[in-house]
């Protein structure tokens, strides 16, 4: 009997292994399905979880409450699973270059809890060959088994969207790969469990990894191409926003906009595939470039914004300026690798502090990681200008009438920064407003 029919008829276990943005998602998914083990090294997470509470608010409360996931921050329950999926996060280093610390310590903690006749899959994103070249050796390391004979590994990219509720893990194709045709069949039949849009069968482990890779670099460049349209239009002072709703009437014209590039995907995984290159002997030109444009947008955010203060005849040192939004994305709690931060730095180094407001972001983790700590959106008052830079659904119905409240009587102008173009842009073209956007 295969492990995959194990699995069904519940007599195996699958894990998860990092129960975040994805991680979690996922396991509830198969919980649906199958037996499934959550772990966690977050001891304090996994007690929301026992508790019912949803911390990414990527399911929900009441469906926390009602799975049958075992949660569990004890590596040693791993042991009651055959089959393991490692969904923990890949960050960049402050250099750029790849931090593997998270997925080489899950492949060390799975290792050393590993059982014979077990299938790992990684989902992580990583650069073509870290799967086996580099966790593979910790797993048998760990385990004293040999990969291929005591276990097999697969590669699934991860393609949860964080926050958007429509392109979930059912409904996006999913790529599998294995490292033989048998662990790629058994792969492939496990999460078609779960994923109804089905799944994509990669030829290698290493064209999976590559796929993941330059999906988001894709993406990353064309944002980046967006962002160096909006510089030029702004420049010649034209709405960027206007001149793509009129481009985007060709049939072939791709809808992308300009904005800041934050979160753990698109304004890292580039740096992935980069590094590789460098060392394969290849210096990237495009993708690097369209790093650089995009890490840089939230200093031209700032920039923008003390220009406009100058315009309004407002002293910029020590002026008030609130902030609408801390978020790397809208209607989503997560705050890592949010490039709001760098407006925040690029305005402290103009003498000033910007009061910051996110009813939906994790505050604690903004503190932790960052220092910031959140004012509440009622508390901001008589203030020089207004930051709206992150579309949660509260922001998008505030009125002119809403946000003339936040700005001091006694300006002359109210200085609006529109970061995500939500407003009318004529609506607060008027002799009160300097309105700017991206």
């Amino acid at each position: 009997m295969s492990l995959y029919e194990k699995i069904v008829k519940g007599e195996e276990k699958i894990s998860l292994v990092g129960l975040g943005y994805v991680g979690m998602p996922i396991a509830v998914a198969f919980a649906r399905k199958v037996k499934v083990i959550g772990f966690d090294l977050n001891a304090a997470k996994i007690d929301l979880y026992k508790n019912g509470i949803d911390p990414t608010k990527e399911v929900g409360d009441e469906v926390i409450k009602s799975t049958t996931v075992e949660f569990t921050a004890d590596a040693s329950k791993l042991k009651e699973a055959k089959f393991h999926i490692v969904a923990v996060p890949t960050p960049v280093n402050d250099d750029h270059t790849p931090d593997l610390t998270p997925v080489e310590g899950a492949s060390r903690i799975l290792g050393q809890n590993l059982t014979k006749g077990s299938i790992i899959v990684f989902e992580s994103t990583v650069y073509p060959g870290v799967t086996e070249d580099i966790c593979v050796p910790i797993l048998e390391k760990e385990s004293g088994l040999k990969c291929g004979v005591d276990f097999k590994i697969g590669y699934s990219p991860e393609r949860i969207n964080p926050g958007d509720k429509v392109h979930r893990l059912e409904t996006i194709t999913k790529i599998v790969s294995g490292m033989d045709e048998e662990t790629l069949d058994e792969v492939a039949k496990v999460y078609e469990l779960v994923v109804e849009a089905g799944v994509h069968r990669a030829e290698s482990i290493k064209v999976a990894e590559a796929a993941k890779v330059i999906e988001n670099s894709q993406r990353d460049i064309n944002i980046a191409f967006m962002n160096e349209l909006s510089i030029i239009f702004n420049k010649m002072g034209i709405d960027t926003q206007s001149v793509l709703k009129a481009a985007g009437t060709k049939w072939n014209f791709l809808n992308f906009y300009p904005g800041l590039v934050g979160g753990h995907c698109i304004g890292v995984d580039p740096y992935y595939l980069t590094y590789k290159a460098e060392q394969l002997g290849y210096h990237s030109q495009i993708i690097l470039s369209g790093r650089r444009i995009n890490d840089d947008m939230g200093k031209y955010v700032a920039e923008s914004l003390v220009k406009n203060l100058i315009k309004a005849d407002i002293p910029v040192k020590e002026a008030k300026v609130a902030i609408l939004g801390f978020t790397f994305k809208e209607n989503c709690p997560d705050t890592r690798n949010t490039k709001i931060i760098d407006i925040v730095n690029e305005l402290k180094e103009y003498g000033i502090e910007p009061m910051i407001s996110d009813e939906t972001a994790d505050a604690d983790e903004a503190e932790h990681l960052y220092g910031v700590r959140f004012t509440d959106t009622a508390d901001m008052k008589d203030v020089d200008a207004v930051v709206l830079a992150v579309a949660h659904d509260e922001f998008k119905k505030l009125s002119k009438a809403d946000l003339d409240k936040f700005f001091k009587a006694g300006n002359s102008k109210k200085v609006l920064v529109d970061i995500k173009g939500l407003l009318n842009r004529k609506e607060f073209e008027t002799d009160d407003y300097l309105y700017w956007r991206l």
